[in-house]
């Protein structure tokens, strides 16, 4: 099994269809676009299942349902979703500040 996270195919078509209308169809104007609140909004819901999933396989580990693989796969990508919702809050943080140092 190829790991979604490490394969360049992947992030590639990932990168292409960063651009194009997600199956969500969030759409909060109703004018067709898409404004940054709603990619933020929509990224940390996919944060959040992904570590909602991690704790289901995690769980059925300790039942004996899932494999030790299965289990350390996913708790990886829930460690690189944290490390990623960790950096963008930080940025978010950093951007924040500066905005507030700025003269009025």
């Amino acid at each position: 099994m190829v790991d979604k996270i490490i394969d360049p195919n992947v992030a590639a078509k990932a990168y292409i269809n960063s651009g194009r209308v997600n199956q969500a169809g969030i759409d909060s104007d109703g004018d067709g676009k898409f404004s940054f609140a709603d990619m933020v909004r929509e990224k940390a819901r996919e944060s959040i299942g992904v570590m909602r999933e991690s704790e289901k396989v995690s769980a059925q580990a300790v039942t004996g349902e899932a494999d030790i693989t299965d289990v350390v796969q996913a708790v990886n990508s829930a460690e690189l979703t944290l490390q990623t919702v960790v950096a963008v809050r930080d940025r978010m943080v950093s951007a924040y500040q500066e905005i507030m140092r700025m003269p009025i």
